[in-house]
């Protein structure tokens, strides 16, 4: 059987721009706050993105894959980091904390609403399809306790509940 595009993606071949996973993470972080069609990529969902109209969809063989091959799952955990480090955040042995970038990131995504409260949702959602539930509910669990504790919380609680309900 011939891999989907995105499990072809995720094993090293390019996507429809012709940027390979490893290429993509490699990109400085003004470079990921000003595109808009790779966070399908590295996080798909089996519904269209209106933001990437190309962006492949997953499948029932894509989850599966993705919840069966170490190699896939690593990447995935790999992508999650690279985003986590965009947001100045970063996983710990308990879960996902602040890093030390966190003061200068936060003003990209978390003083005020963005588009990044959509790749948010999006990477939440994919990494629960994708056997990812344990990261996903670190993630969220983080994300509530920084717009709880963080005086200049520009995230709403509507917000919140879009990325309460992408776990539910």
């Amino acid at each position: 059987m011939t891999d989907s595009a995105v499990v072809a993606f995720y094993r090293g071949q390019p996507d429809n721009l012709g940027r390979t996973w490893d290429e993509i993470l490699a990109q400085d972080d003004e470079w990921l706050e000003c595109r808009h069609d790779f966070i399908q990529w590295l996080f798909p969902l089996a519904t269209p993105s209106r933001a990437n109209l190309s962006a492949p969809l997953l499948g029932p063989a894509d989850i599966d894959a993705f919840r069966t091959d170490p190699l896939l799952r690593r990447k995935l955990l790999l992508s999650l980091d690279r985003m986590l480090r965009f947001y100045g955040l970063k996983r710990t042995d308990g879960g996902i904390a602040k890093d030390a970038a966190w003061g200068q990131r936060k003003k990209n995504w978390f003083v005020r609403p963005t588009h990044n409260n959509l790749r948010i949702t999006r990477v939440l959602k994919s990494l629960a399809v994708l056997g990812g539930e344990s990261e996903a509910g670190q993630f969220l669990a983080a994300l509530r306790k920084l717009v709880r504790a963080e005086p200049d919380a520009g995230v709403g609680a509507d917000a919140l509940e879009y990325w309460e309900g992408a776990l539910r």
